[in-house]
């Protein structure tokens, strides 16, 4: 995979370049990330802010976690699709919300965890050889 590598709203009107390899790519199961996906869960890559830069308007939507944390995220307000999720305390880590279309190679986006699995549906099978977690690890 070369960088950077850029990804956009459904729209077009927010749009990033990744500069560098995500540092952990997961797929979250929680009630919540199933709500924001309208799947049974939704692909999160972590990444360090000052890999990626944003171009075009965004606002902002917040919620308390289960840990007490903030849960914040960016979102594009023409068409909704949320953009990034981030921790007002830890703004070094960009948590994206993955669009991974039109891509030449996404196996950078294939989950290497699944988290919140207590929550997971019933149907849904996690392959093998990936880490897995209950809740937040």
């Amino acid at each position: 995979m070369s960088y950077p590598i850029e990804g956009k709203c459904q729209c077009g009107q927010v749009s990033y370049q990744l500069k560098a390899a995500p540092q952990m790519v997961a797929a979250c199961h929680c009630t919540e990330c199933q709500k924001l996906a309208t799947a049974p869960f939704s692909v999160t890559a972590m990444v360090k802010a000052e890999d990626i830069d944003f171009s075009g308007e965004m606002n902002e939507w917040s919620r308390p976690a289960e840990s007490g944390n903030v849960n914040a995220a960016k979102f594009c307000p023409s068409c909704g699709n949320r953009i990034y999720h981030f921790d007002p305390n830890q703004p070094a880590l960009i948590k994206l919300k993955l669009k991974p279309v039109n891509l030449e190679d996404d196996a950078i986006f294939e989950p290497k965890a699944h988290v919140w699995v207590r929550e997971k549906v019933s149907w849904y099978t996690i392959p093998d050889g990936v880490k897995v977690f209950e809740g937040q690890p």
